[in-house]
Parts: structure tokens; sequence; C-alpha cells
């Protein structure tokens, strides 16, 4: 039986998976990832990582928190049964 919790954070899990993989795309790799097609090969490297990178990285992990959790809240309510 499914109940309303089980439900809210199974739709928290998917929006979570689905942002962490926007998110992760968007992230500069070596070779500049997907994140050269909306500006960010612009940046300059004088003062290492700017501010967008770093606001993206902190978003990527508050993200990544978010769905471990609700990974972490599914399993515990299906496995006792509520």
């Amino acid at each position: 039986m499914l109940t309303v919790v089980t439900i809210a954070l199974a739709v928290v899990l998917i929006i979570c998976s689905v942002l962490l993989i926007v998110l992760i795309l968007l992230h500069r790799g070596k070779g500049g990832g997907l994140s050269d097609l909306f500006g960010g090969g612009v940046s300059s490297s004088i003062g290492g990582s700017s501010v967008a990178e770093r606001n993206l990285d902190r978003i990527t992990v508050a993200i990544g928190l978010i769905w471990a959790a609700s990974i972490v809240g599914v399993g515990l309510l299906i496995r006792t049964g509520i």
C-alpha cells in the first residue's frame, strides 16, 4: 500500500534525479563539456573557479543530498510497509 508520503518522496526523487542529470552536464570538465554551449567556456582562469561555477557546485551538492535522503526515506518506508 502506497501512502501519500511514499508517493511524495518518489516524486521528489524523480525531480531530483532529472535536476542532477542537468546540473552535472552543465559542469565544466577538462574538455569544456556542455557548459560551453551556454557560455561557460568564456570564463577566465585567473581567479580559479568563477562565482557561477561555485554556485553550480553548491546547488549540485544540495540537490545530491536531497536525492540521497529521499532514496533512504523511500527505502525505509517501503521496507517498513507504511
